[in-house]
């Protein structure tokens, strides 16, 4: 028996020879139908609908493949050429059609399948199934002006060979385990007793290459190098370059792909000399960088709003800024979401191009439908947050505190989705992410996973409407248009 026809998506209809597509929810869950020849291609079940033969065909992740080698634009691309570039993280797969619809008429290039190795290991994902969901609202809304996938926050040879073999068009590679943060504040004297142990040759190249000599960045902006941080410079760094060219020369360096190097998982802030350094290393060996991560000063807390001194930020963003546009790459943006005091300088002193990713904010805009719609189950996430808060900062560096929150059963389903616009209480709800997803009842059944995904398949439109007017501001105060 046919599964009922609830609605069609009639954007995704396209032809192909005497093969007809289109995708359609049904009592069963959204399908892609098919009729003609290219049926055969695609794994599925023939149903007969007024007197035609159609294949309905699930959104699996080997049925996506086949129609990226059907139709080129459900591939990733790379985001080279376009200034404004912006990582929309979908922890749930469920997201890119609605960020699809909010960036179509915009200047802005959309990396739609973004996720960390911690978040496919935290949601149970791997980057097929990433890319997967994003090729599926490419097609769902016919959007055909190009799409980015990043494999984000990789560190090993192996994870990065994994993403490739997806077909990620973006490789963010984390150097943090390889950045020497125990030497940043180490005394002069070690600094310069394990300098000393460097190769000669090495520091020596290294010398004449940086000391005494000024670098100009713009009209108004040089850099130089004093003898003793030039040292803590380079054995803070060193192993991290080293570690980028390991990676780059194995795997990357006929690839297609745009390579990040994200150096912002620090404990210190990143210095222009530092960052003049590592990029100039790395482009000195032959590295093509799309775009490069800093930590910058103050901080960049998940899901909440800048904190530390705007000014102070500016005047060190625009030094960042300027070096990525002088070595000819983008100053990335990590942890971007929901930065509105920083944004209007982000927008207006990046003239180079800039990359922003975003990631959480999704998830928690899901939470707030969820709060609005099914408060029940809101009031049972919000529970399991709290509870597992400390279990989830072993992944994630926040400042929230559980005793900030206001007690849940003092508030009526109508404040509920008040605690999505309070610091703590996102921050916990963003962090648990991973553990609400992956728990279960006593029965062995999933404890919130499966609700989750009917509520908002029961309220995609909310979803979509929260999403475009969450991630909306973040454009407009980027002064995107």
């Amino acid at each position: 028996m046919i599964p009922v026809l609830l609605r069609e998506y009639p954007d995704s209809a396209r032809s192909r020879g005497d093969s007809t597509f289109h995708m359609e929810e049904t009592g069963e869950g959204c399908v892609l139908v098919v009729t003609g020849p290219d049926a055969a291609l695609l794994d599925g079940a023939e149903k007969t609908r007024s007197g035609k033969t159609l294949k309905l065909c699930p959104l699996t992740v080997e049925n996506s493949k086949v129609i990226r080698k059907l139709f080129e634009f459900t591939n990733p691309v790379r985001h080279k050429g376009h200034n404004v570039t912006i990582g929309f993280g979908d922890r749930l797969g469920l997201a890119s059609a609605g960020h699809i619809r909010l960036v179509s008429g915009l200047d802005v290039f959309p990396v739609l399948a973004q996720q960390s190795k911690r978040e496919l290991n935290l949601t149970n994902r791997t980057y097929d199934d990433v890319l997967a969901a994003a090729v599926w609202a490419v097609f769902r809304e016919g959007y055909t002006k190009g799409y980015g996938a990043d494999g984000d926050h990789l560190k090993t040879h192996e994870e990065v060979k994994s993403a490739l073999k997806s077909g990620y068009s973006m490789i963010t590679l984390d150097c943090s385990d390889h950045i020497r943060n125990d030497l940043a504040y180490a005394p002069q004297p070690e600094i310069d007793a394990r300098y000393a142990k460097l190769p000669t040759n090495l520091t020596t190249k290294l010398e004449n290459r940086y000391l005494n000599k000024i670098f100009p960045v713009c009209s108004d902006i040089n850099i130089g190098f004093d003898e003793p941080d030039f040292r803590r410079i380079a054995l803070v760094y060193l192993p991290a370059i080293d570690h980028a060219l390991s990676i780059y020369d194995d795997l990357l360096k006929d690839a297609r792909v745009d390579f990040e190097i994200s150096i912002d998982e620090t404990l210190t802030t990143t210095s222009p000399q530092s960052h003049f350094f590592v990029a100039n290393e790395l482009i000195g060996h032959g590295v093509k960088i799309a775009s490069l991560a800093p930590r910058f000063t103050g901080e960049l807390q998940k899901r909440i709003d800048y904190r530390g001194d705007p000014s102070e930020f500016e005047r060190d963003f625009l030094i960042h800024a300027k070096l990525a546009e002088a070595f000819g790459y983008k100053i990335s943006v990590h942890s971007g979401s929901d930065k509105f005091s920083i944004f209007p300088v982000i927008g207006k002193l990046a003239g180079g191009g800039y990359h922003l990713k975003t990631a959480g904010t999704s998830w928690l805009e899901a939470v707030r439908v969820i709060a609005q719609r099914a408060p029940s189950l809101y009031r049972g996430m919000h529970a399991f947050a709290l509870e597992h808060l400390h279990e989830a900062k072993k992944y994630y560096h926040i400042t929230g505190n559980a005793a900030n929150i206001a007690d849940i059963n003092s508030v009526s389903d109508a404040g509920l989705p008040d605690y999505l616009e309070q610091d703590d209480s996102r921050q916990a709800l963003h962090i648990t992410y991973g553990l609400m997803l992956q728990a279960k009842a006593e029965d062995g059944s999933a404890l919130f996973r499966d609700k989750i995904y009917e509520a908002l398949h029961a309220y995609e439109s909310d979803y979509f409407t929260a999403l475009e007017k969450h991630l909306g501001r973040h454009l407009t105060a980027l002064g995107v248009k």
